[in-house]
């Protein structure tokens, strides 16, 4: 990836939009290339302006972030995608995990926080603190089928991959996860890699909900 990480926004709301903007533009190592009003103009926006990372609104008219999402997907080869939302336990926010995105933000996020969350999510990483990824796994848990499914799925990694899936559901970066395996952060994003192959995941956010999901089976 370049070492400049280049940024989409998306949101209804041309304030949020500008605040953003005021946001991303005083880092120099982002650039905002772009915003979007819609889901529809958004996937046209991606594949003009090519963003490592899209910052985009759940609710939305024409086409909902959660559509977006799903065409991006689709297409193959999507940005890394951060939900923005006003509610930590959004049901929303929850299907947008399951389709592929990185995390979300609260819009009343600090805009350190942001800027973090956008370095995070370029690098791979996921956007999810543990109380959150708990606290979403709690609202589908009650699918005992889903909770089964997901240990029959765990079972085909190693014990060193399934270490490192832990972690990951714990929401440990990967120098976290380093330190704490005792393994280089090269080979942690091996083991990371290797683990979304074989569980079919799009991202940690997904192998941190297969894992939360496992342990209420």
């Amino acid at each position: 990836m370049a070492d400049v990480i280049r940024v989409l926004v998306v949101d209804d709301d041309a304030l949020v939009r500008a605040g953003l903007g005021m946001v991303l533009g005083g880092d120099p190592d982002i650039e905002l290339v772009g915003e979007a009003g819609d889901g529809a103009a958004a996937v046209q926006a991606v594949r003009a302006l090519r963003p490592d990372v899209v910052l985009m609104d759940i609710r939305m008219p024409r086409m909902d972030g959660l559509a977006a999402l799903e065409a991006l997907r689709a297409a193959g080869s999507a940005p890394a995608v951060v939900v923005l939302t006003t509610f930590d336990t959004d049901d929303h926010v929850l299907r947008a995990l399951r389709l592929g995105a990185h995390g979300f933000l609260l819009k009343d996020t600090p805009p350190l926080a942001i800027l973090e969350a956008v370095r995070r999510v370029a690098a791979g990483e996921q956007m999810l603190s543990p109380s959150v990824v708990k606290q979403l796994v709690a609202r589908i848990v009650n699918d005992e089928s889903r909770g089964r499914s997901a240990v029959r799925t765990l079972q085909t990694l190693t014990p060193r991959e399934r270490d490192v899936a832990e972690a990951v559901a714990e929401g440990r970066s990967n120098a976290e996860i380093s330190g704490a395996l005792h393994m280089s952060v090269a080979t942690v994003k091996t083991y990371v890699s290797r683990i979304l192959a074989k569980l079919g995941c799009a991202n940690r956010v997904q192998v941190a909900i297969l894992v939360h999901e496992a342990r209420q089976a």
